[in-house]
């Protein structure tokens, strides 16, 4: 029987589990998986730590729009546009700005 990506990648956390990379791609395997809620748990978590990871807010943002909770993606945009700002990742808050941007005003009461 073959090893999934997930089992080696939950094998590797057991070595390391504050890998940031490895919890991240856990995150993103779950949400796969059909796991959203557990995978957003661990994004939010990552994008707490410090220093934040900033690619979890953007995949924090896209499982929430996937959920329609448009609220909580711009929140999580904006603050992971300010994270990144402040880490250096230019490219990354200009990413998040434009999903931010795209968004307009999806789920604003009229």
């Amino acid at each position: 029987m073959s090893t999934t990506r997930r089992e080696k990648i939950e094998a590797m956390l057991k070595d390391d589990p504050q890998d940031v990379f490895l919890r991240y791609s856990l995150a993103l395997e779950m949400e796969s998986a059909g796991e959203w809620e557990a995978g957003l748990e661990i994004l939010e978590d990552l994008a707490r730590s410090g220093p934040p990871y900033v690619p979890a807010f953007h995949m924090a943002a896209q499982h929430l729009i996937k959920r329609e909770r448009i609220d909580d993606a711009r929140r999580a945009l904006r603050e992971g546009i300010e994270a990144a700002r402040q880490q250096g990742h230019t490219h990354a808050a200009g990413e998040m700005a434009e999903l931010l941007m795209s968004l307009g005003v999806i789920g604003e009461e009229p």
